[in-house]
């Protein structure tokens, strides 16, 4: 029996929305995107806490196929990414293949049709030739369970759940967290509330932001000469590569580049914190890039404000009125703001059940052996699934990098397969076996293994203590084996009678 759709996508962020118009190029037009929330945008959707901005400028985080004109500042509000996410649905016809608040419980690889078979919550089933797993390395929160959470009698905010409607003046607050949300939405907090305690397990790099507004002139100059933006744009990606690349992933030939930066980041809080003692606990004692740093101006000078006091001791437990830390000292709050992150490796990688040939679970086998995908983004023993968010599959620092370069993985793949005349295909184990061994060298020149992550705490790193996310290749690299992958890398045809490439 022939499939309902041509392909399943989970995800209706810029990722899902990406696989989608290659999917309309590749003439696969019947497809449906199936989105847990009420809406589209994927992380521009779900948060919506007071500071969210972009902390890649503008220009590069977004695709470059679809350039935006008018954004308003070199690092656009969060609402904006949100209604450029709306743009692409409607200018390339997506939203109408979506379907939102539904959860997809699994799916499964059905050896005799041919095809996966994916499990909705409700009891309902939908089947299509080729999955894909479009949701994202920030998708699942992350709650730490703190000894008398449950108990606590006041607010209670994590910042994927933000409550636009709900007011922070007056109110005596904690936040806990000082990732790169907490980095944005700690100014905005102290600016409302009448106390603010910020609990810090790890500090963060913080470098300064170099953000302005974006004239009129400028947005319509970019409206009327396309060239001129993706000069921006290619001026900005530039930064980030020699900033990523150089400085992070060949740290062992670089480190004097990664040293200039931590001064670089070092300087800006010496300039910007009076209070010595401050500085100190604001200071990382881990190599710069271990964790993903961030950019900002204000993060920093709110710790001189009278209201704002800093936390490094680690929380014992939660009261009904307060935080207790391990050193006795109770904070009286009302109000609880949880900016602590995600959770990648326990709950993702996949973040739904996927169950492949021969019975084979992709989650346990990526624990129980090592996270892995070839090029990011297939994996043997899972015929026509694509993973969007994989292992070793995060090229550069904006996320759009990544996108493309599957989306042209996926051109190459299916334009062989359809040469063909096959339905289905199968990276063999050889060749992801060999893309694992090269990422593998590759990152033996890293930070994350060449320099000092030991107190990092950074979710590069899985429960087994490999920086199994970045990609260590250029963006201009990604990209070149991205269209040029060897084809024999691939098994075409039905799965178990296979014809190699």
């Amino acid at each position: 029996m022939a499939p309902q759709f041509d392909a399943i996508v989970v995800g209706a962020g810029f990722g899902g929305m990406g696989a989608g118009i290659e999917l309309d190029r590749l003439g696969l037009s019947n497809y449906v995107i199936l989105e847990r929330e009420d809406d589209l945008g994927g992380t521009w959707h779900v948060n919506h806490y007071p500071g969210l901005a972009v902390d890649i400028a503008s220009v590069t985080y977004s695709y470059s196929f679809e350039p935006n004109p008018y954004w308003s500042r070199l690092f656009a509000p969060g609402r904006e990414l949100k209604r450029y996410a709306g743009h692409v649905a409607d200018k390339y016809g997506l939203r109408r293949r979506m379907r939102f608040g539904t959860v997809v419980d699994g799916a499964r690889w059905d050896e005799h049709a041919q095809h996966w078979t994916v499990s909705l919550a409700g009891g309902e089933t939908l089947t299509g030739r080729y999955l894909l797993t479009a949701t994202g390395f920030l998708s699942q929160p992350y709650t730490p369970p703190f000894p008398g959470i449950d108990s606590f009698a006041g607010k209670i905010l994590h910042t994927t759940a933000w409550e636009d409607d709900f007011d922070l003046t007056g109110r005596k607050a904690a936040v806990i967290g000082t990732g790169a949300t907490a980095v944005q939405l700690v100014p905005e907090a102290a600016e409302r509330v009448a106390e603010l305690t910020v609990f810090q397990r790890t500090p963060i790099w913080v470098v300064p932001k170099v953000d302005t507004p974006i004239p009129a002139p400028v947005q319509q100059l970019f409206a009327k000469v396309p060239a001129a933006q993706r000069a921006a744009r290619l001026a900005n990606t530039s930064l980030l590569e020699a900033i990523m690349v150089v400085g992070v992933l060949h740290y062992k030939q670089a480190k004097l580049l990664n040293k200039g930066a931590a001064a670089l980041a070092k300087a800006h809080l010496f300039a910007q914190v009076r209070d010595k003692r401050t500085r100190e606990q604001l200071t990382p004692h881990y190599d710069f890039g271990c964790k993903r740093p961030t950019f900002s101006n204000r993060y920093f000078k709110v710790f001189n404000q009278p209201h704002v006091r800093l936390e490094t001791n680690s929380i014992e437990r939660i009261e009904p009125d307060g935080i207790v830390t391990a050193d006795g000292h109770k904070t009286e709050i009302d109000t609880l703001i949880l900016a602590t992150g995600f959770n990648l490796w326990d709950v993702n990688f996949p973040a739904v059940e996927i169950i492949g040939r021969d019975g084979v679970d992709l989650g346990k086998w990526w624990r129980d052996n090592r996270f892995q995908a070839y090029e990011g983004i297939t994996v043997p023993k899972f015929p026509n699934f694509l993973s969007l968010n994989s292992p070793y599959s995060y090229s550069g620092l904006s996320y759009f990098t990544t996108i493309e370069a599957q989306m042209k993985h996926m051109g190459r793949l299916f334009g062989e397969m359809f040469r063909r005349g096959e339905q289905t295909f199968e990276v063999t184990a050889a060749a992801n076996d060999r893309f694992l061994g090269e990422v593998t060298d590759k990152l033996g020149d890293s930070v994350f293994y060449g320099g000092d992550c030991a107190s990092a705490r950074s979710y590069y790193f899985n429960q087994h203590g490999e920086a199994a996310l970045l990609r260590p290749s250029s963006t201009v690299t990604t990209h070149r084996h991205a269209v040029g992958f060897p084809l024999t890398d691939y098994t075409f045809g039905a799965a178990g009678m296979k014809t190699p490439a």
